[in-house]
């Protein structure tokens, strides 16, 4: 059996710089105790690695209504958060580890700017993922958030207004070009700034090419990573024999009976330890 890795698998250069940051803590000196808002990744062994370091999980819901001194250091994920947590380290003198990703700063940044020039602002992206909702906050909250090309139909916009399109890092580059040229047909002075993260976009081409070359393809990632769930739905639309799964356990042994050729990818918040365990369970 042939099984081709592909070079753009497991952790991206945002996820690895805030897994290498928090695994770190372990060698300092840090205001206890230690909290990281929400999961550090949206993968199970990452998690449960990082709570056997002693840092703790804590909601958003729960972190807003904590009482000064009940957190001595907040950690904020590669996701990214709204201005008010900020306010809130400030006022309950926490102190603060922000791994935000870079290339979640600056669609933050961008929607900041933007809603204050008075321009309207559509955020293609998933609802009810947390970078959305973070971009959303630094937006002022008046940021319009669409999930589909079909949704622009829904928009009512002054005629007059200056229309400006950002996304999710982690979306997927077709379905935004589509958004976009549905925008820009009903608005024809709307704009759009790419803001996907340019490893997602190489990650999400090369899947489609390695699902038409081979018999099978296993996509490992978390349900609740969004980059992930699009690397399958990039790939099944090519190749029926593709699979999603969260470690090794996940594959049954039908999947790949007979076949000569498969594929292995994983999204962003897959670590190297679980690619590995996969690939040795098939090779």
């Amino acid at each position: 059996m042939l099984v081709t890795l592909s070079q753009f698998a497991g952790f991206c250069d945002g996820v690895k710089r805030a897994f290498e940051i928090v695994t770190s803590l372990a060698e300092k000196d840090v205001k206890r105790p230690v909290f990281v808002l929400g999961s550090l990744v949206h993968n199970q062994d990452v998690v449960e690695r990082i709570e056997k370091m002693g840092i703790k999980k804590i909601s958003v819901e729960d972190f807003r209504s904590a009482k000064k001194g009940a957190v001595g250091t907040i950690i904020v994920t590669a996701h990214g958060i709204g201005p008010w947590l900020y306010e809130k380290v400030r006022e309950n003198e926490i102190d603060i580890i922000d791994t935000t990703c870079p290339k979640v700063i600056k669609v933050q940044r961008l929607a900041r700017y933007f809603v204050k020039k008075g321009a309207t602002v559509i955020l293609a992206g998933d609802k009810e993922h947390k970078e959305v909702k973070g971009i959303d906050e630094w937006g002022e909250g008046k940021t319009i958030i669409v999930s589909s090309e079909n949704e622009v139909d829904e928009i009512d916009i002054q005629e007059e207004k200056k229309i400006v399109l950002l996304s999710q890092t982690t979306q997927n580059r077709e379905a935004v070009k589509k958004i976009y040229e549905r925008l820009v047909k009903k608005y024809p002075q709307a704009e759009m700034i790419d803001t996907i993260c340019s490893t997602t976009f190489y990650r999400q081409k090369e899947v489609e090419k390695l699902a038409r070359v081979n018999e099978a393809v296993l996509v490992i990632g978390s349900p609740e990573s969004a980059n992930s769930k699009r690397l399958f739905e990039i790939a099944r639309s090519v190749n029926p024999c593709t699979y999603f799964i969260e470690n090794a356990s996940g594959i049954l042994p039908q999947w790949l009976k007979g076949m000569e050729k498969i594929a292995v990818t994983a999204g962003a918040s897959s670590p190297d330890w679980v690619i590995e365990e996969v690939l040795a369970s098939i090779g």
